[in-house]
């Protein structure tokens, strides 16, 4: 490995432009990267490079349903190969909530000796480290299913207290009369209220009286950037509980494995074939 990690983000899709989508679908690196000033701090300190993600095929807009979910990251396996392949990175981030695509891409890192990383799975590592249980907020009802899945998926059924919808859906042409996230998000950037910042707070207050929660982590990447102004209105109500991002937590972790020589167990992933077999694997 190189003095700075090299990192490859690649981004969960590509849209074809238009009302859906939900940052510029080409630019400068830095336009790629949704809301980059939030983890600008963090990619000052590596190499890097991002994909704009490979086109959607699903439809325009985002991802919410599990056959979204998974048409997604099968779009997006060839550029996880692509860059393991061409020798140019130490660890790869898969951006984007709901980790389309991660377990299959990790698959591929190993082979390659390259760790991988993805922001649920980041986020919920990392709330596991600063608190015994987390809670999730997360923008819709069809979006709650992946990150349920999620939770069971990466074993953290103990940890979590559940899944607090805003019920802010993404774009997409049957919500054509609901409240747009990117309005939201300007009004806050504006200093203007901000109905779903709003919701998101009174759904961590529950969280933390009802639930349990003790750290809280964002379940979508359209509502990462809610993450420093969440954090602010909690610390003035009172409450010392860290809020979690994707993006941050995801590239630290990438950058943290790099630095280690890790990827992932070749008992939880065996290469092809593997070095050595066990007659018997527990689950």
């Amino acid at each position: 490995m190189s003095a700075k990690p090299r990192l490859l983000l690649i981004n969960a899709l590509r849209h074809a432009g238009g009302s859906y989508a939900l940052r510029p679908t080409e630019g400068t690196r830095e336009q790629m990267v949704m809301d980059y000033d939030n983890v600008a701090s963090l990619l000052a300190e590596v190499e890097w490079d991002v994909h704009p993600g490979a086109p959607a095929t699903h439809g325009d807009w985002g991802v919410e349903t599990l056959e979204e979910f998974m048409i997604v990251g099968a779009n997006r396996l060839p550029l996880v190969r692509e860059g393991c392949e061409s020798g140019r990175y130490d660890a790869i981030v898969l951006l984007g909530g709901g980790d389309p695509g991660f377990a299959e891409a990790r698959e591929i890192g190993r082979r390659h000796g390259i760790p991988v990383t993805s922001c649920g799975h980041a986020q919920m590592h990392v709330a596991s480290m600063v608190g015994h249980r987390f809670g999730i907020i997360d923008i819709s009802e069809k979006h709650n299913v992946q990150m349920a899945r999620l939770v069971v998926e990466y074993r953290f059924t103990e940890r979590c207290t559940g899944i607090r919808n805003l019920d802010y859906p993404l774009p997409r042409p049957t919500r054509s009369d609901r409240p747009s996230i990117a309005s939201e998000k300007a009004k806050a950037l504006a200093g203007e209220t901000c109905s779903m910042l709003e919701a998101a707070f009174t759904a961590a207050e529950a969280a933390i009286q009802e639930d349990g929660a003790e750290v809280l982590m964002l379940g979508c990447s359209a509502a990462y950037w809610m993450q420093p102004f969440l954090q602010r209105r909690l610390n003035e109500a009172g409450w010392d509980i860290p809020v979690l991002e994707g993006y941050r937590c995801a590239i630290e972790q990438a950058k943290l494995l790099a630095r280690l020589g890790l990827d992932a167990s070749g008992l939880m992933l065996p290469k092809d074939p593997p070095a050595r077999s066990r007659r018997r694997r527990l689950v």
